[in-house]
């Protein structure tokens, strides 16, 4: 038997995208998610386009698949999304050593991290009135 289907985590007017294990950490990808948080689409793939922080170029292409599933999936109207919801979870980290003076090792730490778009359709009240 297969399992019961889940209920659907997200409202009707909503879809996500996920990047794991992105090579960056959790805090220099949040500077770049806060800037693009509640924007139109247009707005925020303008402004990664042209940042100069590495984890922009990801964050571009994980934002045009959230667009692409909101329209190909979830029949949303790409002229009114807007990024709702942006998060950076933290991942694992790698451990390396590099070799220093005198016999000694140096700790070298290269994180991950786990980022979430969520672009949601805004709804108009005209529309909402005459229905």
């Amino acid at each position: 038997m297969a399992k019961a289907k889940q209920p659907r985590r997200l409202a009707d007017n909503e879809a996500q995208a996920f990047l794991k294990s992105c090579k960056s950490s959790a805090q220099k990808a949040r500077l770049v998610l806060d800037m693009i948080r509640g924007k139109k689409v247009e707005s925020a793939l303008a402004d990664l386009t042209f940042s100069k922080k590495a984890i922009s170029v990801e964050v571009k292409k994980l934002l045009e698949s959230a667009i692409a599933n909101a329209e190909n999936n979830h029949d949303l109207n790409v002229d009114n999304l807007y990024v709702k919801d942006a998060r950076a979870d933290k991942s694992f980290v790698m451990k390396r050593w590099r070799a220093r003076a005198r016999g000694r090792v140096g700790k070298l730490l290269k994180p991950r991290c786990h980022i979430t778009l969520v672009v949601a359709e805004k709804i108009n009240e005209q529309s909402k009135d005459a229905a």
